[in-house]
């Protein structure tokens, strides 16, 4: 499996690395364009300030609670942190997740969550 095989399915499971190797995976919403992937989590997440340290990734098509549905692909990931593109990714994730991104976007609001977020670009390594 390349990483095109991916396609745009509904979640990810997207494993970063610590300092000593080891891989940590965590379940993401993805959006597809233009031939690369984008995340959108929150700027003091773990997996940004592993992928700060090194940009390489492993990605596998995945259900809900991140177990793989196929095999694993290396990936590069690159932390978008302008308005510009969180506004880009919003948009994405409306168009792809509608209600779901919505109920989400309104729980995160009723828990007063001011939290910055970051897109991940995520291309062939």
């Amino acid at each position: 499996m390349e990483f095109a095989d991916v396609g745009n399915p509904s979640y990810i499971a997207l494993e970063t690395f610590r300092k000593s190797g080891e891989g940590v995976s965590t379940p993401v919403w993805v959006c597809a364009e233009d031939g690369k992937l984008y995340v959108w989590t929150q700027a003091d997440s773990g997996k940004v300030k592993r992928i700060r340290n090194s940009s390489r990734v492993r990605i596998a098509v995945s259900d809900a609670r991140g177990t793989p549905k196929s095999e694993w692909v290396e990936a590069r990931a690159c932390v978008l942190d302008s308005a510009e593109e969180d506004e880009s990714q919003r948009r994405r994730l409306q168009a792809k997740y509608g209600m779901q991104y919505r109920l989400f976007s309104m729980m995160n609001g009723l828990r007063g969550s001011k939290a910055a977020h970051v897109t991940l670009e995520l291309t062939p390594p």
